[in-house]
């Protein structure tokens, strides 16, 4: 509990106070939240008067065949506003008087604040505009694998299993469909192969989680050094001494909607996609589904919660549990073939993956472990790794190397300041041991 509540009696009437009193753990959350937040409305403060007189954000690219007007904004006034809002948002915060629905209100302002504060800025800092259509679609490619990750996650957790091993099957996954397709040439054995990868990673984590025991987290742990050490086993051994045969990949391209491709702003971002992201699209209100609409889901999530309790009423928890496990890896495996066939092309020794599954595994806590919320913060990862990207070419007054530290900075910052605030499943990482 956040909270314990108090009751006092008034001595001049017959009326019953109730006082909140916040426990030691929520206010330490809550005043480091208020730091984080009143120091990034400082630091925007600050960089409001290193801006141009004004900033602009394009709503097409160069070469879009619909040309879009290029929006205008006030450098100093926008980012001056946005930074006094960040403000106001973590000295709320730190008062701790406000509570409830007003304080997800405060964070959601300071998440908007310091958003457009930072591409106002940016915008308003370089002589080039902010190809605002670049940003999203770009958002949405760096997203694509992290959907797939936070589904994985998602699923074993709710049944109780903490699933560490996402990078290991990312990795895996990556390695199986770039040397099927380097073989086969066709797409469909490459993804079924990635899942089949998935899956036998997935099968590790629940064989020694559930039969044997063995801590989640160590075992995940294992599992991520497996993956990087048999991948670059098999590639020294057979792909590096045959790139020409075992390395010869062509990603996946983008595949448009006639008609809705058309459509200005909207069109180019949204229908003409990687064929993996428009079935990451489908997948998330897919597992939504499952997890919340069906009888294996109830089974799931109470095998999650009080594992012990369902075996009372005849639940296979053991299966139930591997099933969870199992599905997830298959998912993951999926996001593992964005990283070679899905985007990029051939596999590359343990470099394709570059910590996605553990930024997947911060989503699916600070998603509350829910598929939809999840999906939600990997858009927010890959806005954030998407600005490395759309803002290189800008020469903006900050070190290039920074901004490609933002994703990462943002899940540290992201983690710390709201996983005091979030409950996992209540058996997740707890051994079930059948008693009779």
């Amino acid at each position: 509990m956040s909270a314990q509540t108090q009751t006092q009696s008034h001595p001049d009437s017959n009326l019953t106070l109730v006082e909140k009193v916040e426990s030691p753990q929520a206010r330490a959350q809550r005043l480091s939240v208020g730091v984080l937040v009143t120091l990034l409305g400082v630091i925007l403060l600050f960089m409001a008067f290193t801006t141009n007189e004004t900033g602009r954000i394009a709503l097409s690219d160069a070469l879009a065949d619909v040309k879009l007007p290029t929006i205008e904004v006030p450098g100093l006034a926008t980012v001056l506003v946005a930074s006094l809002l960040v403000l106001g948002a973590g000295i709320g915060y730190l008062t701790g008087r406000i509570h409830g629905r007003l304080r997800t209100a405060l964070a959601v302002i300071a998440g908007v604040g310091v958003l457009v504060g930072f591409l106002v800025w940016a915008a308003a800092s370089s002589n080039l505009p902010f190809t605002l259509t670049s940003q999203l679609n770009l958002t949405l490619e760096y997203a694509t694998p992290l959907f797939f990750g936070v589904l994985g996650g998602v699923l074993a957790e709710r049944a109780g299993v903490v699933n560490i091993a996402i990078e290991g099957m990312f990795l895996t996954s990556a390695f199986a469909a770039s040397l099927t397709y380097s073989i086969t040439k066709s797409f469909i054995a490459a993804l079924i192969a990635a899942a089949i990868a998935g899956l036998l990673m997935a099968g590790v984590l629940a064989l020694f989680t559930l039969r044997y025991l063995v801590d989640h987290v160590i075992i995940g742990v294992v599992i991520n050094l497996l993956a990087t050490g048999l991948t670059g086993f098999i590639y020294q051994q057979l792909v590096a001494k045959n790139p020409s045969e075992y390395s010869s990949v062509t990603p996946m391209l983008p595949l448009s909607i006639p008609g809705l491709r058309d459509i200005p702003f909207l069109g180019p971002i949204l229908f003409s996609l990687r064929p993996l992201t428009y079935l990451a699209f489908i997948a998330v209100p897919l597992v939504w589904f499952l997890i919340f609409r069906t009888k294996w889901g109830l089974r799931v999530r109470s095998v999650g919660e009080h594992p012990h309790a369902a075996d009372t009423v005849g639940i296979n928890v053991i299966w139930t549990k591997a099933s969870a496990v199992l599905l997830g890896g298959i998912f993951a495996g999926l996001g593992g073939a964005y990283f070679t066939i899905g985007s990029v092309g051939a596999f590359q020794d343990n470099t394709p993956t570059a910590g996605y599954g553990f930024i997947a595994l911060a989503a699916v806590i600070m998603g509350r472990w829910h598929p939809i919320l999840g999906a939600f913060v990997a858009l927010f990862f890959g806005f954030c790794r998407a600005l490395a990207q759309t803002t290189k070419l800008m020469a903006l007054p900050i070190p290039g190397d920074f901004i490609e530290m933002l994703p990462y900075l943002a899940t540290v910052i992201a983690v710390a300041g709201l996983v005091g605030q979030v409950r996992a499943p209540a058996a997740d990482g707890d051994h079930f041991v059948k008693t009779h």
